[in-house]
């Protein structure tokens, strides 16, 4: 079965989180959410706390199929901070695995590197946080391995891109179906 990991940091997007989560899981990837810290329980940015189905040190990202980073704010700062989880998403994109963020989080690609000579996107006022990369404006870039999403609003393209990536555009296309998009 193929997998994903998003990550949560207090301060996280909630509808980029898990509306991601759950258009993967209605494509059947096992999609599983991740605290970046020792506790499970995390607190989004409009105050919503969710569960995560691991935490960092429990999680084991070996052959993962996409490891996914929603934006929010100070979400996307707290992501960035996180020694382990930068070490981690290094190690996915050298094997040429996904790497996806949407909204703000794309600075964590950004500053790691990840985004130099690519076609990038994010939220509109941090086109600066994606070092090298060819900011496009556009809802979701999708460019090798790297894919990023600009926003909330644009959560299902985020989605239906990575589906699309991870499993096929006819998959995408028969998810979307059946949310009536």
């Amino acid at each position: 079965m193929k997998k994903a990991f998003v990550f949560l940091a207090d301060g996280f997007e909630e509808m980029e989180a898990l509306g991601t989560v759950d258009i993967l899981r209605r494509a059947g990837i096992d999609a599983k959410t991740v605290s970046i810290t020792s506790d499970p329980l995390v607190c989004g940015a409009h105050q919503v706390p969710v569960k995560a189905d691991y935490t960092f040190d429990e999680a084991d990202f070996t052959g993962a199929d996409a490891l996914v980073l929603p934006g929010g704010m100070p979400g996307a700062k707290n992501l960035n901070a996180c020694e382990p989880l930068k070490e981690a998403l290094l190690q996915q994109y050298r094997e040429n695995r996904i790497v996806a963020a949407i909204c703000a989080a794309p600075l964590v690609l950004g500053g790691l590197g990840l985004l130099k000579g690519r076609r990038a996107t994010c939220y509109p006022g941090f086109e600066d946080t994606l070092i090298g990369a060819h900011t496009t404006g556009e809802a979701v870039e999708v460019d090798g391995p790297v894919i990023t999403g600009k926003g909330p609003g644009l959560v299902f393209n985020f989605g239906l891109a990575l589906v699309a990536a991870i499993k096929s555009d006819a998959v995408a296309e028969e998810v979307a179906a059946g949310m009536l998009l």
